[in-house]
């Protein structure tokens, strides 16, 4: 008799339960036989050893045929039921490779938001409105982190850190630039302007946990300067408030800012520093993890949008 913490499964022979099914379906072992192209004796010794494993009998005989017990009855449904989840199983396995159905986490910072909503995420909704899409929001640490751990299939970031356990899909030049309003003196300059032509002007910082704010800590080091900073912040919406009320400057991208601001009321001033022309933005996924179809094909379509440089 089989121990009771055995699973069903371990007990149901497959083949056993198909000749089990088919008595059922023929009401007599001889036409389960016939079906199968087999030896009675052979569906008989087959049916024993499957109602051994089940520890009681499955079927009684009832004139020249036979029916399920109340045992029989039980698996008979249980196999069936099992039948269909295993054909939804693989119709959704179907759909899947066909980009029909899915799940797809994508990790980006709140710069891209904007952008993604207008081009590579509308349109991939638009064609394939059975995926679900999970958008986290967050800084470089985060995204690389979502990424690392999972919980991202993709991440769409600025200047990510060197880390073999990522995988670059894309990289492309995104310079640092110091965003103003069109009012601002800085306009007046003429020339790519160095962090001391900063320095008299108040500005807003996004939190050390972006890629952008590392980058330009990185430049302030390299020019021996301390920019001063009014605003410091983990919201883009924040930073290009603060640009467009005409309060100072931000170092950041073009595509970062807000896009319900008016395009035309800031400007967008080169930097002198090489280190703020080297930003880069980039579409990771973790090295060596096999994204399932539908994240390939969302991930292709943002390499060519980002590829065309549909910024903006």
């Amino acid at each position: 008799m089989p121990l009771l913490h055995d699973t069903l499964d371990d007990r149901l022979d497959a083949r056993r339960t198909r000749y089990f099914m088919q008595v059922l379906d023929s009401g007599s072992v001889r036409g389960a036989a016939d079906v199968l192209g087999m030896d009675p004796s052979a569906v008989s010794r087959a049916i024993g050893l499957l109602e051994r494993d089940c520890g009681m009998r499955l079927l009684e005989r009832r004139g020249r045929g036979v029916v399920p017990t109340e045992a029989g009855q039980l698996l008979a449904t249980y196999l069936r039921r099992q039948h269909r989840h295993q054909q939804q199983l693989m119709a959704q396995f179907e759909s899947i490779q066909k980009v029909e159905l899915g799940h797809i986490g994508i990790s980006t910072g709140e710069g891209f938001v904007d952008w993604l909503m207008r081009h590579s995420l509308r349109r991939f909704m638009h064609a394939h409105p059975g995926i679900t899409i999970d958008l986290t929001v967050g800084g470089t640490d985060e995204i690389v982190r979502d990424v690392l751990e999972e919980r991202a299939y993709i991440g769409l970031l600025f200047q990510p850190p060197r880390d073999d356990r990522l995988r670059s899909h894309h990289s492309t030049p995104m310079p640092i630039q110091a965003l103003v309003h069109h009012t601002h003196p800085l306009t007046q300059i003429g020339r790519p302007l160095t962090l001391s032509d900063l320095l008299p002007y108040p500005g807003a910082t996004l939190h050390r946990s972006f890629g952008v704010r590392q980058h330009v800590e990185a430049a302030e080091l390299s020019e021996g300067v301390r920019l001063r900073h009014t605003l410091a912040t983990s919201s883009f919406n924040a930073v290009s408030h603060f640009v467009a009320a005409g309060l100072g400057y931000t170092l950041g991208t073009q595509v970062s800012l807000f896009a319900g601001l008016d395009p035309s009321h800031v400007v967008a001033l080169p930097m002198q520093n090489p280190l703020l022309s080297q930003g880069r933005i980039e579409v990771i996924s973790r090295h060596g993890h096999v994204l399932p179809k539908a994240a390939t094909t969302l991930l292709q379509a943002l390499v060519a949008d980002i590829s065309r440089r549909q910024f903006g």
